[in-house]
């Protein structure tokens, strides 16, 4: 039994922030000094190493459930099934819904049941669950919702990734221009192909130094009386950690599925940094001594920023639905998925289409 994507779909919010919108914004270092000088020469610094021009915001109205449920119905329709047969329903999030002009998380009933909720699904068979593994999230959910389909205890499951980050980031700190929203989601089912779906999957979690290199801190702005927190990371280690350990990851799962380096048509690797995955990639395929190939790794990032879990599925969807310019995936097509993430977690999907 395999287990393949029948449908997919994705929401990318309307709202579009430039980096423009951040010329007026006063940016602080992490030890809260002011940082003098032009904010343009910090944006196109900024620009130079993590590619964004621009990224989406959700509507003052909608939550990181709702644009969930939104992806959801679009990959519910593309596979044509019915919803009441849905085994599991998993949301991968990190931090819950967080109404516009609030700072608390909500996560009580999970994101999950909302959706199900949402979906007006009525049987309460279909299991619906929250994960909260970083980044790595939905692909994460990917592999758990594969090991339910080849232990007979699922044989259809929704897997959602959605996140509003524009609702969890420190205005005085110049990694806020880093994140955006988003959702995508797929449907995945049984199969008795033997050749195509799920080939090969790998995950790790580093967290003896390195479980803190993405948390949870105060404003970098040392005069404001706030205690709300933001999502805030330790670049630098990130980048470095990254790069020593993706592409490891990658090749352990490659090497697994039986494909070789030249059978790999596609990268889809999380939406972090644009230089970053980019160097991640170069030393995967280094790694086999080889080159990079151009057209390998697609790339949504420039247009619509770092939406964490949202960022893997939704590139995927666009591909598929040829919103992706340059970029096809075919049948027959071996693709890898990788991500990596706050914990720190790693994974990676080897997959025939």
């Amino acid at each position: 039994m395999h287990t393949k994507i029948t449908g997919t779909g994705c929401y990318i919010p309307k709202v579009i922030q430039t980096n423009n919108d951040f010329l007026d914004h006063k940016f602080h270092n992490s030890d809260g000094s002011e940082i003098v000088g032009d904010s343009k020469i910090v944006i196109d610094k900024f620009v130079a190493i993590t590619g964004i021009e621009e990224r989406r915001y959700v509507e003052e109205n909608k939550v990181t459930s709702q644009i969930a449920y939104e992806a959801a119905k679009q990959a519910i329709k593309a596979s044509g099934i019915d919803a009441e047969t849905l085994d599991y329903i998993i949301v991968a999030h990190n931090y819950g819904d967080i109404k516009h002009g609030t700072i608390q998380s909500d996560t009580v009933p999970s994101l999950a049941s909302r959706v199900k909720h949402l979906l007006k699904i009525e049987n309460p068979y279909c299991v619906a669950y929250d994960m909260m593994f970083g980044c790595p999230g939905w692909i994460e959910s990917i592999i758990q919702a594969h090991a339910f389909i080849k232990s007979s205890m699922a044989k259809k499951c929704l897997v959602i990734g959605a996140e509003t980050l524009s609702r969890v980031v420190d205005p005085h700190d110049r990694d806020s221009m880093i994140y955006s929203d988003g959702a995508g989601a797929c449907i995945v089912e049984a199969s008795e192909e033997d050749d195509k779906g799920i080939i090969a999957h790998k995950s790790a979690s580093f967290t003896y130094d390195e479980v803190k290199y993405l948390f949870f801190g105060g404003t970098y702005d040392s005069e404001s009386p706030s205690k709300t927190q933001y999502i805030k990371m330790y670049g630098r280690k990130i980048y470095n950690f990254a790069l020593t350990h993706v592409p490891d990851a990658m090749k352990a799962c490659l090497d697994e599925s039986g494909y070789n380096i030249q059978d790999i048509k596609k990268i889809l690797i999380h939406q972090a940094n644009e230089k970053m995955d980019e160097a991640i990639v170069e030393r995967f395929y280094k790694l086999y001594n080889q080159d990079m190939p151009k057209d390998v790794m697609p790339m949504t990032i420039h247009k619509l920023g770092n939406s964490s879990v949202a960022t893997v599925p939704t590139l995927l969807d666009m591909i598929l639905n040829d919103k992706v310019e340059g970029h096809q995936i075919n049948e027959g097509d071996v693709v890898i998925f990788a991500s990596v993430g706050a914990g720190m977690n790693i994974n990676a999907i080897v997959y025939k289409f």
